[in-house]
């Protein structure tokens, strides 16, 4: 084989460590961004959580922690005016400074660069006075724990006691009966034959007495009766609620309300009256006994209106203030080889390059919430109705960065407005064309909607036929397939479900 040297000129991507350590902490959600500083301050003795930082480099001052967007009817476009940085790097001696490269070569990896994990950093914040207590160690029952429970304190044999758990396992979590008696009693009949069915239908009949009520019923209808089976005697209009949920609960789930007066014999405001009642019982009981634990959104952005403008700022409680521990850094020798000083010099470099990442993660943030906010004006003015179609490529072009950055930094990040915390990606909805010539926002279309819903007719619902003609009334040309579509997005039933007696 003839050996020959040949030159080649080709083009490929490269990340540095840097750049994959800032698309990481762009693309986390709040959450994960505090257990991730979490995590570097006990592994980097160089980091330190505290309030007196001091930025960098004069280039990187201008840092936007805060921006106002004038929305004044004399300016055609957002005006924008940056004050101080939101996360700062460290201020270093130049013993040190000189000595550290900002970058290195892209073909760097982490394992040349770095070595075992630091000690814990006596300046981590493991005993913070924002431990909650109550989330750590309070418990929350289920409704198996609940219903437990009542059966312990209530006196019976053994056989039954063991008859009633396999009726609390077979319970799921909205309080129904996922085995029928006669499924249970073949159960029991494998291990105990002396197990009758009667004896499975008391004990059932028992628990069916527990909290909440109208737990362990087989399906909708018994849930409901066992409600009303245990309400007060004189409760009005008791007996024909019983009668409708037993007799005619096909005719009330379809809302054929004239065949209900009819067969039940009842005029219209005392329908009324029953209906009431019967809409007043929990055809899930078990969602009484919570189970989950409540979680909070905290918002990356917090958006304002003061004196006619638009102000945007970044939340400073979603991270702890960061900066480089200088007793440390002082350590650091110039031109000294021994494990303890490359130790020091790794950790101080890994410091400088989370500083900087969070800082671009900060000042990205704060660039697609502003433009956002720029595009939106009319929702935070108006709501839902004013939203304008936007994508993902309208921000990425204005702000000069691919849509992939615009996608990873609004997802999981919220904005805080006047009219509620929403999540950034919700400002982003697609477009249909009207009559003018103009467009208009999905988000817009659900929202009308959802008005017109809300203001027709209980006794004659608009049906999705009726809301497209309306809607192509007012300029805005929508199938009847994507209303039905956005009707359920709302969690809105079709028609025949909607209609009522007033």
């Amino acid at each position: 084989m003839k050996q020959s040297l040949q030159l080649k000129i080709g083009q490929h991507l490269t990340m540095t460590p840097q750049l994959q350590q800032a698309i990481k902490l762009l693309q986390l959600s709040t959450l994960d961004l505090q257990q991730e500083i979490q995590q570097v301050l006990e592994s980097n003795p160089m980091l330190d959580e505290g309030e007196g930082i001091e930025p960098e480099s004069s280039s990187n001052s201008d840092a936007p922690k805060t921006e106002q967007v004038d929305f004044s009817d004399n300016n055609d476009g957002g005006k924008e005016s940056n004050s101080t940085p939101e996360t700062e790097g460290p201020t270093a001696d130049s013993d040190w400074q000189e000595t550290i490269p900002d970058e290195l070569p892209v073909d760097t990896q982490w394992d040349d660069v770095y070595q075992a994990t630091a000690p814990p950093s006596s300046q981590a914040s493991s005993d913070s006075g924002d431990f909650d207590f109550d989330s750590r160690n309070g418990s929350i029952d289920s409704l198996q724990d609940h219903l437990m429970w009542q059966l312990n304190l209530t006196r019976m044999s053994d056989l039954d006691r063991t008859i009633g758990m396999a009726i609390i396992d077979a319970t799921d979590s909205n309080g129904r009966l996922t085995q029928t008696a006669e499924e249970l009693h073949a159960s029991f009949e494998r291990h105990n034959p002396d197990i009758e069915l009667d004896e499975v239908y008391a004990v059932l009949h028992r628990i069916q007495q527990f909290d909440p009520p109208g737990v362990a019923a087989v399906d909708l209808q018994e849930c409901m009766l066992i409600q009303l089976n245990q309400l007060a005697a004189e409760t009005p209009w008791l007996e024909k609620a019983k009668m409708i949920t037993e007799h005619h609960l096909d005719l009330l789930g379809s809302r054929d309300f004239p065949q209900l007066m009819r067969r039940s014999k009842l005029k219209e405001p005392q329908l009324q009256a029953v209906l009431a009642l019967i809409q007043s019982l929990n055809p899930n009981p078990g969602e009484a006994i919570a189970s989950d634990t409540t979680e909070y959104i905290v918002p990356d952005v917090y958006v304002k209106k003061i004196k006619g403008r638009w102000s945007v700022e970044l939340n400073p409680d979603i991270a702890p203030k960061l900066r480089i521990n200088t007793e440390y850094a002082s350590l650091v020798k110039r031109a000294d080889t021994s494990d303890e000083n490359t130790f020091l010099r790794d950790n101080l470099q890994e410091a400088r390059w989370f500083l900087k990442s969070l800082q671009s993660r900060n000042e990205t943030l704060m660039k697609v919430a502003t433009k956002i906010v720029e595009y939106q004006r009319g929702f935070l003015e108006y709501g839902d109705e004013a939203m304008k179609p936007l994508v993902l490529h309208d921000i990425a072009e204005v702000v000069e960065m691919h849509e992939s950055t615009i996608s990873r930094v609004t997802t999981q990040k919220y904005m805080h407005t006047p009219r509620g915390i929403f999540e950034l990606k919700y400002f982003f909805s697609s477009h249909v064309s009207t009559d003018s010539g103009g467009e208009c926002s999905s988000t817009a279309i659900r929202a009308l909607i959802k008005k017109l819903v809300v203001a027709e007719n209980p006794r004659k619902p608009l049906s999705d036929s009726k809301i497209t003609v309306i809607l192509a009334e007012q300029g805005i040309k929508v199938a009847r397939r994507t209303i039905a579509k956005y009707r359920e997005l709302l969690m809105i039933p079709p028609s025949n479900e909607r209609k009522r007696l007033v």
